[in-house]
């Protein structure tokens, strides 16, 4: 897959495009996608996205904006996977915002990526004070010649699957609603680095994931599987998300996962931590024995319910 950063003054070549944030790249992205592919392959032309860095909502209102489910790299990890050929990461700022919706379609669909057929969910607004929708691409690529298509809203089990939803499910640590809306488990991927150790001084070292300024979109202690280690094998641990009151003042989010019968040191390793259940809320304690005295029970409950569930 090509990944582009910005979107050029004229296309090289023609394109069949979707526009999205795909924060996630759940089933409704899934089918959407596949949708792409399969007109791209039928006109023998790259199926491509255009999405944003950062997120519109990020940059109208970031004190407002919901955690992201997924991180840059991920996403693109992810839409590889779906088998798109090229994604277009436009940088949002105010001189984009500033298109209307007329510019939007001639400067950027037109001759930026040189649309050929172009695919949107059937809510899709753009342009100025989101002046663009539907009925106005219609309207443009008969001018323009490209075709336009809409992806109807996708439903499981009587719901709207959006990233809306799935935020709501991990909130909520209704954790199998929130894969059955991914296809997948809910995870976050990043590099292992070093802490500031005091799970090893208590007898359950960590593995601190880096999240750089991330806001996650869960908290808690969680039964995990991590991947990233000894090649294709999937490893067991207990997870905790969160500002981790007990140790520390900062208030800033960490990831830290107890890995079981693992004793290594996997500093630098790249990993993708995997929730598959919610164990309990992260809480405060008086002091490091009561910590580790709950740890141990975190430990023994999510081994139990990953033995039973996952093997």
């Amino acid at each position: 897959m090509q990944v582009f950063r910005g979107i050029p003054e004229r296309a090289q070549h023609s394109s069949v495009l979707t526009i999205g944030n795909f924060d996630g790249v759940h089933l409704g992205h899934r089918a959407l996608l596949q949708l792409l592919i399969d007109k791209a392959r039928s006109l023998a032309l790259p199926a491509s996205v255009l999405t944003f860095e950062p997120h519109p909502r990020e940059y109208f209102a970031p004190d407002q904006a919901p955690p992201r489910l997924a991180s840059l790299r991920e996403k693109l990890l992810l839409l590889e996977s779906c088998g798109v050929d090229r994604v277009f990461v436009g940088r949002f700022n105010a001189r984009f915002a500033a298109h209307t919706a007329e510019q939007f379609i001639e400067d950027i669909l037109a001759r930026g990526l040189g649309v050929r057929h172009l695919m949107v969910g059937d809510d899709f607004r753009f342009g100025k004070q989101r002046k663009g929708d539907f009925a106005m691409l219609e309207q443009a690529g008969k001018l323009l010649r490209f075709g336009v298509e809409a992806m109807p809203t996708l439903e499981l089990n009587g719901e709207r699957v959006s990233s809306s939803a799935v935020r709501a499910a991990l909130h909520e640590g209704r954790l199998s609603d929130a894969a059955a809306l991914l296809g997948r488990p809910y995870s976050i991927a990043g590099r292992v680095v070093r802490g500031d150790r005091i799970g090893r001084t208590i007898g359950f070292p960590t593995a601190n994931i880096q999240l750089k300024h991330r806001r996650t979109p869960l908290s808690g202690v969680f039964a995990v599987s991590v991947e990233g280690l000894e090649g294709s094998r999937l490893h067991y641990g207990v997870a905790n998300v969160g500002v981790r009151p007990s140790v520390s003042a900062a208030g800033k989010p960490t990831l830290e996962v107890n890995l079981f019968d693992w004793s290594d040191d996997c500093y630098g390793a790249h990993l993708r931590i995997n929730f598959h259940h919610r164990l309990r809320a992260e809480m405060k304690f008086d002091g490091l024995a009561a910590l580790k005295t709950q740890i141990a029970r975190d430990a023994a409950l999510a081994r139990t319910w990953l033995t039973a569930n996952l093997n």
